[in-house]
């Protein structure tokens, strides 16, 4: 199937008011969660980890008091990033790998179709752009 593509937009005025799947993926949500080097350890940690870790577990991964940490995985959560369980007073936490990954790749692919023609491309075509 033959994809026709519209003509750029002149001004970044026109390109705002065009609809494009990128306007969906860059979620506020995510991107707040991410920014945080604490929170980046903490889903670094659970990654490694494999598996549900305790709020307790996850706080020995750095030198942030439990209550904070709390707060974070609580973040993440709420990003989509992780999933918690709950076993009567302890809280468990897992990263959500195939939806994590899932909106990162949507998000990378949303980024390389707005590279009109791979005309954004480095000489050498490092960033996958297909001309």
């Amino acid at each position: 199937m033959t994809q026709i593509r519209k003509r750029p937009p002149t001004s970044p005025k026109q390109a705002a008011a065009r609809s494009r799947p990128i306007d969906k993926l860059l979620d506020p949500e995510l991107f707040k969660a991410l920014c945080d080097p604490t929170r980046l350890l903490l889903i670094a940690c659970l990654a490694k980890c494999g598996r549900h870790c305790s709020v307790s577990e996850v706080a020995e991964c750095c030198s942030v008091d439990m209550s904070v940490v709390s707060r974070h995985l609580s973040m993440l959560e709420k990003a989509g990033i992780l999933e918690s369980t709950k076993q009567g007073r302890t809280v468990f936490y897992r990263v959500q790998f195939q939806s994590f990954v899932q909106s990162l790749r949507d998000l990378a692919d949303a980024v390389e179709d707005c590279c009109p023609d791979g005309s954004c491309c480095t000489p050498g075509g490092g960033c996958g752009c297909k001309p």
